[in-house]
């Protein structure tokens, strides 16, 4: 048999309701696996998730920002021209997503 990276077991018993708890607490968290939630909260005490939509929005921000750089790069070195309209739809861009960075910011200070 392999070494196992954590040689000794740790064993407690529950009963219903403190083991529907558990899962509750689980199922918040995210997690299905009881042996991670159990040791984390062991170790540390808590576990933190962020829900943070924000966040997910600042991620399309970037993409959709990416995309039109790129977009704008390839038409510069084809005709060696940038235009008007495309370094404002970049300064549009960058801008929301400093507002939305500061927004993420404001959330997390909260905390």
């Amino acid at each position: 048999m392999a070494q196992r990276r954590r040689p000794y077991e740790v064993k407690f018993h529950v009963d219903e309701a403190e083991l529907q708890i558990i899962r509750r607490k689980m199922a918040q968290v995210g997690t299905n696996c009881m042996a991670s939630y159990l040791r984390k909260m062991a170790l540390d005490g808590h576990i933190l998730r962020l829900e943070l939509p924000e966040l997910r929005e600042m991620i399309s921000l970037l993409r959709r920002t990416s995309n039109n750089a790129n977009q704008i790069a390839r038409r510069v070195n084809a005709t060696g021209r940038i235009y008007d309209t495309d370094t404002e739809e970049i300064r549009q861009s960058i801008d929301a997503i400093w507002q939305q960075q500061n927004l993420i910011l404001e959330k997390l200070a909260a905390l």
